[in-house]
């Protein structure tokens, strides 16, 4: 049996469509259908079942894809690997959102680029969640780190970790509102403050009004940085009230350069995933990132 037919079919298998495999493959679709129609032929057994959007694989297809695809990702391994250059280190592409990545994952993922034999080179990507899924779907990363579950069997998600958002702002305006005028009033005590947020749809504030209050701001945005770093700054600049993930206001909340104006009994989280596509994990350099990645997450939750 041909090896480029079994690839081309692993491929579509795993993106569920033969566009998208054909965009992964660098192949023309008319190609790539022709290559599934030749093994199916070669099978006397149908691989897919054609949709509207995509195809889906029958029980035949999901067989041969969970048997075949193991054996050609050790395949294309060793022909990455290079067999001629053992000193080459091996790059991996991670991409995630700015600060979580920056924070967090990046200072993790630094101890595995030494020179002990087993390292990797390292190349980082920063955007949105559906920029990271996409750029990792379409092969221009490794690892992606999204606030999103991707849908389909292209992807692989872990959960990685869950983020507090906490309500902050700096002590002056802390003090204005009194934690007893929050607590009886709750969100209304909170209408006459400026906003510090990333986007003009209020996306941390509007969660955190949604999980808490039960309601949605008032305010609007009046200092918008698309950045949560930004926002932090501008926060204990006096700015105005931000919602943050904790680990990244942790030490200005410790220092009093910020302070909480709200301690709900379950405050509003956020879950990362790590993603890869599926498959990838039998390469070595992903597979070790991602378990570390893990094990580093254990003590950031």
């Amino acid at each position: 049996m041909d090896l480029a037919l079994l690839r081309t079919f692993v491929t579509v298998h795993r993106a569920g469509s033969f566009t998208r495999a054909a965009a992964l493959l660098g192949l023309s679709q008319p190609a790539v259908t022709s290559q599934i129609r030749t093994l199916e032929r070669q099978l006397g057994k149908p691989l897919f079942l054609r949709q509207a959007r995509g195809v889906t694989p029958t029980t035949i297809g999901d067989e041969l894809a969970h048997k075949a695809a193991p054996h050609l990702d050790a395949l294309v391994e060793i022909a990455e690997s290079g067999l001629d250059d053992e000193s080459s280190l091996r790059t991996l592409h991670l991409a995630g959102p700015p600060e979580f990545t920056a924070e967090r994952a990046l200072p993790a993922l630094t101890e595995l680029t030494g020179d002990d034999g087993q390292g990797f080179a390292l190349r980082a990507s920063f955007g949105t969640a559906e920029e990271a899924l996409e750029g990792l779907a379409s092969g221009h990363h490794d690892l992606a780190i999204s606030t999103a579950r991707p849908r389909g069997a292209l992807l692989t998600a872990t959960p990685l970790c869950d983020e507090e958002h906490v309500l902050i702002a700096a002590p002056r305006w802390a003090e204005r509102i009194g934690a007893e005028a929050l607590c009886l009033k709750g969100a209304p005590a909170l209408e006459n403050l400026p906003v510090v947020e990333v986007h003009e749809s209020l996306p941390f504030v509007s969660r955190y009004w949604a999980s808490v209050f039960d309601s949605r701001p008032a305010a609007s945005g009046t200092i918008i940085v698309p950045d949560l770093r930004a926002v932090l700054a501008c926060a204990i600049a006096g700015a105005g009230l931000a919602v943050l993930p904790r680990y990244l206001c942790a030490a200005a909340l410790a220092d009093g350069t910020v302070a909480a104006l709200n301690d709900p009994v379950v405050p509003p989280l956020r879950t990362y995933f790590l993603v890869v596509r599926t498959g990838t994990l039998a390469m070595p350099h992903i597979a070790r990132a991602h378990e570390w990645l893990q094990r580093a997450a254990a003590a950031w939750c």
